[in-house]
């Protein structure tokens, strides 16, 4: 295929619920543009997309895969995107990069509660958008339903150029309130008859006819114009007016589809080549620094990868679009993030897990290559002297986390070689070592997305992933004040060791008084790593202690913030004040007044009303309201505290605060409950103290551990 001008290529990406028929619809739609001779199906697992065997084994699509088609004299590149929102990432990394998304709405379904989702990515990138009611074929296909759902929760910019005729079992035939005809199709689909529109829809095609009318003549004066005094515009007229309204958002054009019977796809193609924006008539892409970069073939070569996959065999592909210039075979381009030179040895077209060599592509258009050195998603490649960076995709935080367990200690450095790697290929996954919980945590969209990060560890690293529910990270701290003193003495033959430390330990809060009754003469706030503060307060007097123990003193208590006694978490919101103590001419030293130190607060700590604080998360559920009941009594087994309910569209929004301990496995376990028809959203909000009880039972197995530790 030879390198496409830039005006004569299209990006599209096929966006909907999981079974809206995306992964057949972008089958036939190359059989339509004849890039293949026989359509593959999902069931029989020949499909050009969902090529992994682990997308066959699960029946749906997991990750994005780049296709593409001629169609007349344009190029279509076609990302088909999963629909499960384990897999958004994806999702996002497709409309980084697409001039205009495909949402496949599934026709006995409606407007399910993933298209809510995936619509949040495409207004958020500003990506123009169209609608296909697909599967109109399904025995209880609806196609009023879906479109006054469309209407209801994306707006009077829903526009329909099409609806269907016989829809059902015995669907067959389309109107094209655009072409003001009606396509009558074969039972085995493909091409189709055109007729003229029957009687008892003409009304009705005339009326969405209007529409379009109005939508295209108010893109532009002379056609607002022409409108006005002629009440009509020409094909060539109409085109222009929607291609502006198109490329602006203005509207959102609803089709009519049955990918599974190949009928509408190729009026869809039709109307992607005549009207939907070329990589040039999108707003210049937004740079990391805040300046633009217009598309431009006649510019310096700027290639950003979107996204990249460990090939067994093969080893690391990486897509990429040309945001500007003509990339050719053998050029050799640096890395804008490490100043790394990478040399494009090959240039492909992508085909599923198929590629075809090119020599060239040019400005907006997608491609992909292999063996890049150092090279990884969200990064930008330049001509040497150029530091052009695009803006990075900004993928979804994670909603769900575990800990990892190695089979064995000599597997540790191959485990973290996998998980590595894998991140590398998916920005999704977050890898932690954390100091502060002892554990290897990653954290994911769901549990269906870490299946997949083992899955990868086993079958390309040979490493077995063991997940078990992550400690969680607890804060210490105390409700009541309380004066401790202690006295460390040792005596070992020779010099020995004393101090004596007397303090004050009390809760801390923004704007308190100075300690009643001491002379505080030097007082220092810091603001803790991990949040919450620690007041160290110096209310020494006549010189029983000298000053030069300060640090010692203050280092021996944060020792013991760092590792409180409680539950061996971080200790925050607490003031410290030395008040009294004693001191030996020749005994005393920075390690007897830092061991005094640490034994005093631990154990003032523990008479001054100890209080384990946990991270508290703002939880926020979409679902159907027949749902509704089961989200809200699962809820109420999690220590949630409901917040507020909404209604968004035809579904219901609850929000809710949640402790982290208690999300454990809840993107499965709401899954299960509403049969796929709900999608969360958590966000860390504060921590907060835990019930007695639970504070009890915390501090039993964390002794528990200590116990068994020490017996070890």
């Amino acid at each position: 295929m030879s390198a496409y001008d830039t005006s004569k290529i299209r990006n599209i990406a096929l966006c909907g619920h999981s079974g809206s028929g995306k992964t057949t619809f972008a089958e036939t739609m190359l059989f339509e543009a004849k890039a293949i001779t026989r359509r593959g199906s999902v069931g029989e697992n020949n499909t050009q997309s969902d090529y992994t065997a682990l997308e066959q084994q699960r029946g749906h699509s997991l990750f994005a895969s780049v296709l593409h088609c001629s169609w007349k004299d344009t190029k279509i590149n076609i990302i088909d995107t999963p629909g499960l929102d384990d897999f958004a990432g994806e999702v996002v990394t497709a409309l980084k990069v697409a001039d205009t998304a495909v949402m496949l709405l599934n026709a006995r379904s409606g407007v399910e509660v993933g298209t809510e989702l995936l619509w949040e990515y495409i207004e958020k990138f500003e990506t123009p958008a169209m609608f296909v009611v697909n599967q109109l074929d399904h025995e209880k296909a609806d196609f009023e339903m879906t479109l006054d759902q469309a209407k209801k929760r994306f707006g009077s910019r829903v526009l329909p150029f099409q609806f269907p005729v016989n829809q059902g079992t015995g669907f067959n035939a389309i109107i094209d309130a655009l072409r003001m005809v009606m396509y009558e199709f074969p039972a085995s689909g493909g091409k189709p008859e055109k007729k003229a529109i029957p009687a008892e829809y003409q009304a009705r095609a005339d009326e969405m006819h209007n529409a379009l009318v109005e939508a295209a003549a108010e893109n532009d004066d002379q056609l607002m114009e022409k409108y006005f005094s002629e009440g009509n515009l020409d094909e060539a007229e109409l085109a222009k007016g929607l291609s502006i309204g198109l490329a602006h958002g203005q509207y959102f054009p609803l089709f009519c589809a049955s990918g599974q019977k190949d009928m509408g796809s190729g009026r869809i193609m039709g109307f992607i080549h005549d009207i939907c924006p070329s990589p040039s008539d999108r707003p210049a892409a937004s740079l990391e620094n805040g300046g633009k970069k217009p598309c431009d073939a006649a510019g310096r070569p700027c290639v950003f990868i979107f996204k990249t996959v460990n090939e067994p065999k093969v080893g690391m592909v990486s897509y990429f679009k040309v945001y500007s210039g003509v990339l050719k075979t053998g050029d050799e381009l640096v890395n804008a993030d490490n100043s790394t030179a990478e040399r494009f040895s090959q240039l492909f077209e992508s085909e599923g897990k198929n590629r075809d060599a090119v020599n060239e592509l040019r400005a907006g258009d997608i491609g992909c290559t292999v063996k890049l050195k150092s090279s990884h998603t969200n990064q930008t490649l330049n001509p040497k002297g150029t530091d052009t960076k695009i803006e990075r995709i900004h993928f979804p935080p994670p909603r769900i986390r575990m800990a990892v367990v190695p089979p064995s200690k000599a597997d540790v450095e191959k485990m973290a070689n996998a998980l590595h790697s894998i991140q590398e290929e998916d920005p999704t996954l977050l890898v932690e070592q954390s100091l502060e919980l002892r554990q290897t945590i990653i954290q994911g969209q769901g549990e269906m997305h870490l299946d997949i990060v083992r899955y990868k560890a086993e079958q390309n690293f040979g490493v077995h992933l063991e997940y078990i529910e992550p400690r969680i990270p607890y804060r210490e701290t105390i409700t009541k004040e309380v004066n401790q003193d202690y006295r460390h003495k040792k005596q070992t033959g020779g010099a020995g060791q004393f101090a004596e430390v007397h303090m004050r330990v009390e809760p801390y809060y923004e704007g308190m008084p100075a300690p009643h009754g001491l002379n505080a003469k030097n007082t220092e706030v810091d603001d803790l790593k991990w949040g919450g503060k620690f007041s160290f307060v110096w209310a020494i007097v006549g010189g029983v202690i000298d000053s030069r123990f300060t640090n010692a003193i203050k280092k021996g208590i944060m020792s013991k913030l760092e590792e409180g006694p409680g539950t061996g978490s971080y200790c925050r919101d607490i003031r410290v004040s030395v008040y009294d103590g004693k001191m030996h001419d020749v005994d005393s030293n920075d390690m007897a007044f830092q061991l005094a130190s640490t034994m005093c607060f631990k154990d003032a700590f523990m008479k001054a009303g100890p209080q384990i604080l946990e991270p508290i998360y703002d939880l926020e559920v979409m679902c159907d309201a027949d749902v509704m009941g089961n989200v809200m009594g699962d809820l109420q087994t999690r220590r949630a505290i409901i917040m507020g309910m909404d209604a968004d569209g035809h579904y219901q929004v609850i929000k809710a605060r949640v402790p982290l301990k208690e999300l454990h496995k809840y993107s499965s376990t709401l899954r299960s409950l509403t049969q796929g028809k709900a999608k969360f959203s958590i966000a860390f909000a504060e921590y907060a103290p835990v019930p007695g009880d639970v504070q009890a039972k915390i501090t039993t197995e964390y002794a528990k551990e200590q116990a068994a530790h020490g017996e070890h």
